[in-house]
């Protein structure tokens, strides 16, 4: 068994409190380029976050592939608790010091992490030796590659970019081989 997990962050989006705001003017051509990235590659089924910045972050691909966008609950946000964090970096550093721990209303990384892994293990049950790609938020996308390679902290989760694009190959059940493919500077 081996899958090739291409593992899309969203583009840029202006910050509203409302998880469900679209790509600004530069998320919107950086999801072109996403598509320009991918497009050659033998994907077989797009997945995508219900908020509305990961759908519109891989729409172009899907259109340009012909393939229609799966909607999965589980590539949702992270929801970081019920409170608007002054210290945002502060409050998800906490998450990621102690696995375990949750702001009040919150997901630990824990939970989060479980999730994510639940749903690319069933994925890769249902498409065995397939390539898909899974449009989704830093958070969990840092929470899903921390998983085959325990280097993977709160350093690398603030290094991301809006959009980025990992390739998460993985060869048996907790083996994985992880390549950035997102050049900031195309």
């Amino acid at each position: 068994m081996k899958n090739h997990i291409y593992l899309v962050r969203h583009a840029h989006a202006q910050w509203t409190p409302d998880e469900n705001r679209p790509l600004s003017a530069q998320g919107s051509r950086d999801a072109q380029r996403v598509a320009d990235l991918l497009q050659n590659y033998p994907i077989r089924a797009i997945y995508s976050s219900p908020e509305r910045r990961a759908y519109q972050t891989i729409s172009p691909l899907a259109e340009r592939m012909g393939i229609s966008i799966k909607i999965e609950a589980d590539l949702g946000e992270r929801k970081l608790g019920d409170a608007v964090f002054e210290d945002f970096f502060g409050a998800v550093q906490a998450t990621w010091q102690n696995p375990s721990f949750a702001h009040p209303g919150g997901e630990s990384s824990v939970e989060a992490q479980r999730r994510g892994l639940a749903l690319v293990k069933r994925l890769q049950a249902e498409s065995p030796d397939e390539a898909f790609v899974l449009s989704t938020h830093g958070n969990l996308m840092a929470l899903i590659l921390q998983a085959f390679d325990p280097c993977i902290d709160f350093a690398f989760w603030k290094s991301l970019t809006m959009p980025d694009v990992y390739n998460l190959t993985i060869h048996s059940p907790g083996e994985g081989i992880i390549q950035r493919m997102w050049n900031e500077a195309r």
